[in-house]
């Protein structure tokens, strides 16, 4: 008698771990499942929640009435309607974030797509379309993935919505946006990014993800092109955020 496919994949599992011992993924450490964390790296953890801006996601350290921006996105409305993120980046995600990027960790895309999925449950409850912020293609030849894409991939099974890997195009190759402040970034990326298919996105809602929300350059940038090409709405879905204190 054929063993349902639910059981199959208990002992597909089962097989892995013995194989492949579960290990935290930030730190290493053996972990009771894959692609969980151990208890003093979730702890150390700071996941967003309410409240925040209502716009870009900022977490506020008080309490706030109603639906209430933050003094920058008031200042200043960035291009995108919404922004929202898993975790504040620290010292804590660092190494988290790092390991998945640049340390060939992408076995953690997929707890981080459930992540993400859950973070942005306003967000995807009505989007076309999950498209990664692309890299260049030179960057992505050394890097041989892209992180973005990968979680937008995830977060795509998680939540059911489309993912368009391959909506936007990096045709100009970037310095990277470490040490630049808020201006630098900003004229780093202007241009950069550009539309793959002309009419992919009139009057669609595209969330674009991300792995760590800095300045909102970069997505701000993608979202302009997402615009101009007639997207009803851009939102922004992140990994991670920096909150400045």
């Amino acid at each position: 008698m054929a063993l349902p496919m639910a059981a199959l994949g208990r002992i597909a599992l089962a097989a892995l771990d013995a194989l492949l011992p579960p290990r935290c993924l930030s730190c290493g450490t053996a972990v009771d499942r894959q692609g969980g964390l151990c208890g003093p790296c979730w702890s150390a953890l700071t996941f967003i929640a309410p409240p925040a801006c209502v716009c870009c996601g900022l977490p506020f350290e008080y309490a706030v009435e109603g639906e209430t921006l933050c003094g920058a996105c008031i200042a200043s409305p960035p291009p995108f309607a919404r922004a929202r993120s898993v975790l504040v980046y620290d010292d804590a995600s660092r190494p988290l974030l790092l390991g998945f990027k640049h340390g060939d960790r992408t076995h953690a895309a997929k707890p981080f797509g459930v992540w993400l999925a859950r973070a942005g449950a306003e967000l995807l409850a009505d989007a076309d379309l999950l498209a990664p912020v692309p890299l260049h293609r030179w960057r992505l030849f050394l890097r041989r993935y892209n992180q973005a894409a990968l979680l937008a991939r995830e977060a795509g099974r998680a939540s059911g919505v489309a993912v368009a890997p391959d909506l936007l195009v990096r045709r100009r190759r970037t310095r990277s946006q470490g040490g630049l402040d808020r201006g630098g970034r900003q004229r780093n990326v202007a241009g950069a990014f550009a539309l793959r298919r002309t009419g992919a996105v009139e009057g669609k809602r595209v969330v674009l993800v991300d792995d760590v929300l800095t300045t909102g350059a970069t997505v701000g940038e993608c979202a302009r092109v997402l615009r101009r090409a007639g997207a009803e709405r851009v939102d922004v879905l992140t990994l991670a955020r920096v909150v400045k204190g």
